[in-house]
């Protein structure tokens, strides 16, 4: 099966996001100069079907994909899907610009080896031209990007089995840099010229991508996220995985969740946003960054962002790519709010119908 990193599946297309807790379902179509959200579906996944971002119950990750499209109403069937970040290897390369892509493919495969630490039969490979290099304007830079072919074929497999075709195999950082675009209108200057960090908070990793003019310069994970929250609401009041999971986001907790459980969990949140911007500080030659953008489902609980901006001094937001979409009768406007900030790597999925090789 030929499965690429890059390369735009034709439409439709969904954006399907298979994270730590739950399978992400988006799928998105146009009206006008505008994009519109066609359909999309949020469904939970059994405790352990996914661990730090590797599926290990492909049966119940399946079933989690079929209903997902059950509850979107959608006919289509070819996806867009996505592995971590940590999953993959990326190099920048250069190769001369006389080449066409037929040959610069070949010449690839036959110099890949040197740049992947894995046996080449073992891993899926794929590059994409980022234009002229800065060093000799006869060379072209190529981003190449490699994962370990099982992390792929169990994604094809999961698809499979909830009744999709993988069309495109994405990695979570692009798709997130593709939808990263769509919130100009919530970054200072529209965001040109800026460097803004992405802080996303999953269930259990939290990534931070930095920015500077919609270009990502900077990735790195780290083991923290709402399944910390998740467990103490289990433990503190006797639930089960997916009753804490349900109260967390519904409500109805006893009168000292707020004080005793959440509060203590949302300013570790701030400590782990602001160790991981010291990370990038320490590791870069920027030392500060102009506006930080809450990602993920953890990005959801009121007032983070303010707490965020007012202990770490750098405006914050939350997430929302769909603030300029327009919605399908059949999307509520009211959940997809709700859940925007945790839609932004199925976003990026599904912006691929209409992103160019």
């Amino acid at each position: 099966m030929d499965l690429q990193f890059f390369n735009k599946g034709p439409a439709p297309l969904i954006g399907l996001d298979i994270s730590s807790t739950s399978v992400k379902l988006l799928e998105l179509g146009q009206s006008g100069d505008r994009y519109r959200v066609e359909s999309y579906a949020v469904v939970p996944l059994p405790e352990n079907a996914v661990e730090e971002k590797n599926i290990a119950d492909v049966e119940a990750v399946g079933s989690a994909i079929k209903r997902a499209v059950n509850r979107a109403g959608t006919r289509t069937k070819q996806a867009a899907v996505a592995v971590a970040g940590s999953a993959v290897i990326t190099k920048i390369i250069s190769m001369p610009a006389s080449l066409s892509d037929d040959d610069m493919a070949d010449q690839i495969q036959l110099e890949a080896d040197q740049y992947i630490p894995y046996p080449m039969e073992e891993v899926n490979l794929d590059f994409e031209v980022l234009g002229i290099s800065e060093k000799n304007e006869e060379m072209v830079d190529v981003l190449l990007a490699a994962s370990r072919s099982e992390n792929v074929d169990i994604r094809v497999a999961a698809l499979e089995l909830g009744g999709l075709t993988a069309k495109v195999v994405d990695v979570e950082a692009f798709a997130m840099e593709a939808a990263f675009s769509l919130l100009g209108h919530q970054l200072p200057d529209g965001g040109e010229g800026k460097t803004i960090a992405v802080v996303d908070i999953g269930a259990t990793m939290t990534t931070l991508s930095v920015s500077h003019d919609f270009k990502v310069i900077y990735t790195r994970e780290q083991v923290f996220g709402g399944k910390q929250l998740t467990d103490e609401i289990q433990r503190r009041y006797g639930l089960s995985y997916e009753e804490a999971g349900l109260a967390k986001k519904q409500g109805g907790l006893p009168e000292n969740y707020e004080p005793e459980v959440l509060q203590p969990f949302k300013e570790a949140m701030v400590q782990q946003v602001s160790r991981s911007l010291q990370f990038f500080f320490s590791s870069s030659q920027h030392n500060s960054v102009d506006h930080i953008v809450l990602a993920g489902g953890c990005a959801s609980i009121g007032g983070v962002d303010a707490m965020i901006e007012d202990k770490v001094g750098i405006t914050t937001s939350v997430a929302n790519p769909f603030a300029n979409m327009s919605l399908t009768s059949r999307v509520k406007p009211d959940a997809i709010r709700e859940d925007a900030s945790s839609l932004m790597i199925a976003c990026g999925l599904a912006l691929r119908r209409y992103s160019e090789k």
